[in-house]
């Protein structure tokens, strides 16, 4: 196989089977490289995934009041997400004036009773209502503004706080949809006491990579110590304790979603210690541990403080829960490249000193100038740059797949590439 155009299925699509080559009888999961460099594993894919899956639009705590709104692409599709003043009910509409097509919320985010195009000054209300047109009259008595309202997108549902959207009305309902990974949703929301909430700031930066292979970057465990060995150099300086190493689990959470759970040896600001914190927080932080100890009980309390997670939610949802919360989306602007936006999350109540150490973290390790992202950028464009070379046709992901999956091996990705196969030639 060397040209993705040889496998099409009658109607001319790409037949994604053909891209992935499973053998479970000899232990291999192969993934071919086009499916990271064809426009017409793009264009497909856009179709075929990102037009019928449930999609993050953003959190409810991004709009807590009355005609607070965020506005961002979805899909590549502008949307914007508003709190109805009379509702008080999240509202999430495609960004588009139902006269003309112009765009209505113009900016990313704030308050507004009404958004008016600017250019023929149609406007509406929070509740997507049509509540005024310059010029009324000129369209006569049977005028019907009542069907003029903005388009909401074809479905939209929370869980917890966290808003999706989808634009396929028939996509099953979203608690569904989440299956296993509401488990590890219900972790990281319930260590905040159920109470938490995205910091404002907005980080945005592009990667000339094809999306999936952050997909499999943000899941995997196999690349820590080589690709980031600066910062436990950096842990090392500050007396971090590395003997305790990286050890978990890897799962498939179904409907593509994968989770990587794991111990590790840096620091938790919502209850696990570490030096990089200073000895003045040590009984602060024990002080958080028990509370949620009380409330959970010494296991789950446990997962909560002293686990980390890499979740992704399928298709391009990521929030690591590790040494900060981040929520991550990731869109293709093309086979071989992506727009990247990520958020800190954080629980609401959470007290000065504590938001500092978890904002420090998130920027030191997460942060596009930390000392993660770039190495992970460096990474995947390196990977991307590697594909254009030739000679080499097919990707090994068959890492564990003759044992019980380990926080090192592959499982979570090989979760993500079945369902993608499966979406791609098909199914829902």
């Amino acid at each position: 196989m060397t040209l993705v155009t040889g496998h099409r299925g009658p109607a001319g699509d790409v037949a994604a089977s053909a891209l992935i080559e499973e053998d479970a009888a000899r232990g291999t999961f192969r993934v071919h490289r086009s499916a990271m460099t064809s426009r017409d594993v793009f264009d497909q894919e856009l179709e075929r995934i990102f037009a019928h899956t449930w999609l993050y639009v953003g959190h409810e705590s991004e709009i807590p009041e009355p005609g607070d709104y965020v506005r961002r692409p979805v899909a590549g599709r502008p949307v914007f997400m508003v709190r109805g003043a009379k509702s008080g009910q999240v509202n999430v509409f495609h960004n588009t004036c139902t006269h003309r097509g112009a765009v209505v919320c113009r900016r990313d985010r704030g308050n507004s009773k009404v958004f008016q195009c600017f250019y023929h000054a149609w406007t509406f209300d929070s509740e997507g209502s049509l509540v005024g047109v310059p010029g009324r009259d000129a369209y006569g008595e049977k005028f019907d503004m009542s069907s003029l309202g903005l388009a909401r997108v074809a479905r939209a549902e929370s869980y917890r706080g966290f808003v999706f959207a989808s634009f396929d009305p028939q996509v099953t309902d979203l608690v569904s949809y989440l299956g296993g990974a509401r488990e590890y949703l219900d972790l990281v929301i319930d260590e905040a006491d159920g109470q938490l909430q995205i910091i404002s700031g907005t980080q945005e930066y592009g990667m000339q990579a094809n999306w999936k292979l952050l997909v499999e970057n943000s899941i995997d465990g196999y690349h820590a110590a080589s690709t980031h060995d600066t910062y436990f150099k950096y842990l090392v300086s500050l007396g971090t304790d590395l003997s305790v190493g990286v050890s978990g689990v890897t799962k498939d959470l179904g409907n593509g979603h994968a989770v990587l759970e794991y111990l590790a040896p840096w620091g938790r600001p919502i209850a696990r210690w570490e030096p990089l914190f200073g000895p003045e927080a040590k009984d602060e932080i024990g002080t958080l541990r028990a509370r949620l100890v009380a409330q959970h009980g010494e296991e789950r309390a446990r997962r909560m403080c002293d686990l980390n997670r890499n979740m992704l939610i399928y298709p391009n949802l990521i929030i690591n829960d590790i040494m900060a919360v981040t929520v991550r989306t990731f869109m293709p602007t093309s086979a071989t490249s992506m727009a990247v936006t990520a958020w800190e999350a954080a629980p609401r109540d959470e007290l000065p000193e504590v938001r500092q150490r978890r904002l420090d973290s998130f920027l030191t390790f997460l942060g596009p100038g930390g000392f993660a992202t770039p190495d992970d950028i460096e990474a995947l464009e390196s990977c991307q740059q590697g594909f254009a070379s030739g000679g080499v046709e097919w990707n090994d992901i068959s890492r564990g797949m003759h044992r019980d999956p380990q926080a090192t091996d592959e499982e979570q990705m090989r979760a993500f590439w079945r369902r993608w196969r499966d979406q791609m030639d098909g199914a829902r």
